[in-house]
């Protein structure tokens, strides 16, 4: 039985299909030599989100610290409250104050009251508003040495302070993971990341 070569018929059946659709083999070679555009990367890698127009709203929020870990003075957890408010996009000019140390302003407690006021950014009403302020989404990372003011053995500040942060900021895909054990201390007991608004540079 005589074998028939198929190359003459497959040459047949592509210029019938060039003639059917002349537009067929422009479009495949367009689509080859030219790369998809992407979108502006940043200097980390990471897309750059586009400016939002966005205005100060103002916070009062309190914070009821009870540490069995971790012990705070209340001069150290207004800082340590203050520096995370900052992360997340507060601005410069909030107060912290902790009052109900047992053991003194400048002395470890179990126990303190924080109170924090603050203004954070929401998207704004009007973007064409004198008080728009120009920001964008930044992703944020509280978790051990991130940032660096952070250290191993503060899940229960973490913890305590999770219903302050959804309050007193808007926050897109926020993750919060904290497994807090009395008395043991890990370097992954507790991690929290969400994009929130903070001013644009000029």
């Amino acid at each position: 039985m005589n074998r028939i070569d198929p190359a003459p018929r497959l040459a047949i059946c592509l210029a019938a299909l060039t003639v059917a659709s002349p537009g067929l083999q422009a479009a495949s070679t367009a689509t080859a030599s030219t790369p998809a555009t992407a979108p502006a990367a940043s200097a980390t890698g990471g897309a750059i989100a586009a400016p939002t127009a966005a205005e100060w709203q103002p916070q009062q929020l309190k914070l009821s610290y009870s540490g069995f870990t971790t012990l705070y003075s209340c001069d150290g957890i207004e800082e340590k409250v203050r520096l995370i408010l900052l992360a997340f996009g507060a601005r410069k000019d909030l107060t912290v104050t902790a009052t109900g140390c047992n053991e003194g302003a400048s002395r470890p407690s179990r126990f303190a009251w924080v109170r924090a006021e603050f203004n954070s950014l929401k998207p704004a009403a009007d973007p064409a508003a004198a008080t728009a302020v120009k920001s964008t989404w930044v992703k944020v990372q509280i978790a051990p040495n991130r940032p660096n003011f952070m250290g191993a053995g503060e899940c229960e500040l973490v913890e305590q302070m999770r219903d302050m942060l959804q309050k007193g900021f808007q926050l897109r895909n926020p993750d919060f993971r904290t497994s807090c054990v009395p008395h043991h201390i890990t370097m992954a007991d507790y991690s929290l990341t969400a994009e929130v608004l903070k001013t644009a540079a000029p």
